[in-house]
């Protein structure tokens, strides 16, 4: 079933709406507000990309939560510690959220993922293996055991269903990529079916914007390796589908007219700008986030839900992936211009 919206675009004008208060959630809502008074400021991070090199940026974390261990700074040591963050974060959200579908329904993030891989791997004839996140629904070593015997069926129906989308999409013209966008439609109405099932206006504008916010990037992708592709779209988003094919036709400085009466305006314009500029996606993948982290601080309009704490787990985990992006560039020795404008 397709959960696409008719809402039009000019109903709001930057975000949509968050919902309403949910009074069971006081406690919960309050704690999570004194925690995101712990988070890494944008000046943190700056400093962390002006830093000399990747010693130098480990050491601005020594008073936060992010701190190594005294025997030293390997990138092994840096990738445990924000894994550890990661799972501390997970974990206190499924503490904190009291509808425990919510807690299934984030978990699924892992299981789409675990699934892109395994399927990859299966239709590439390599080993199917065991190393998946342990942080989903299906545990990681059904995988290889699933995948071996081709029994599929016990999979839940949301999994078993994408991967018969998945394989029938490869099967077609055996590229890779068809993998991914089978995964990324099966996952993108699930989660639309879900929140219209939990009757979450948050979740709707959620989900909504990050389907919208992947159609971009794939616009801006097919304009630059001048793909004739044009049926690889997610739906359910504000956008709507003709307006993004329109966009990957159009030359660069014509993209940011097209989407002038949407809200994603500035983010085309400035990602259309340094794409053809610098023949980088950097300064999209910025202002994406950006987009999509300026929606999940809304949510300080109301006082209690779960809403602030799905935004926190969120904010949270963009936080460790802001973290590990700068480490590693440090690592790699990546100029400070380029990480400055990937982060700000």
């Amino acid at each position: 079933m397709n959960y696409e919206l008719r809402t039009n675009v000019l109903d709001f004008y930057t975000y949509p709406p968050v919902g309403s208060d949910d009074w069971r959630y006081v406690y919960q809502s309050a704690q999570v507000r004194a925690l995101e008074m712990q988070m890494l400021t944008k000046a943190t991070f700056h400093d962390m990309a002006n830093a000399e090199n990747l010693r130098s940026a480990a050491d601005l974390l020594s008073a936060t939560e992010y701190a190594l261990p005294y025997s030293g700074k390997s990138f092994t040591e840096i990738e445990n510690v924000l894994r550890a963050r990661r799972s501390a974060v997970r974990r206190l959200f499924e503490e904190l959220i009291i509808d425990k579908p919510l807690v299934h329904l984030f978990r699924t993030r892992d299981d789409f993922a675990n699934l892109r891989l395994a399927i990859r791997r299966t239709l590439t004839e390599k080993p199917v293996g065991s190393d998946y996140s342990a942080d989903g629904n299906v545990p990681p070593d059904l995988y290889e055991e699933l995948f071996e015997q081709e029994n599929y069926n016990l999979f839940p129906d949301y999994m078993a269903d994408a991967v018969e989308q998945a394989v029938l999409a490869y099967y077609r013209n055996k590229q890779i990529p068809d993998i991914d966008h089978a995964i990324d439609a099966a996952q993108a109405q699930y989660n639309l079916k879900q929140a219209h099932r939990l009757k979450s206006i948050f979740l709707l504008g959620l989900f909504r914007i990050q389907i919208d916010l992947t159609n971009i990037r794939t616009m801006l992708r097919l304009k630059f390796t001048e793909s004739e592709q044009r049926n690889v779209f997610l739906k359910g988003g504000f956008i709507k589908l003709e307006r993004l094919e329109r966009g990957a036709e159009l030359g660069y400085e014509a993209l940011a007219p097209l989407f002038f009466v949407t809200p994603y305006y500035r983010l085309v314009d400035a990602g259309a700008v340094y794409l053809n500029s610098n023949k980088s996606f950097l300064k999209l993948e910025q202002q994406c986030e950006q987009h999509l982290t300026g929606f999940l601080k809304s949510t300080v309009q109301i006082t209690t839900g779960p809403q602030p704490i799905i935004a926190y787990l969120l904010l949270k985990e963009n936080e460790i992936r802001t973290v590990r992006l700068i480490l590693t560039a440090k690592k790699n020795n990546l100029g400070t211009k380029l990480i400055l404008d990937r982060i700000s």
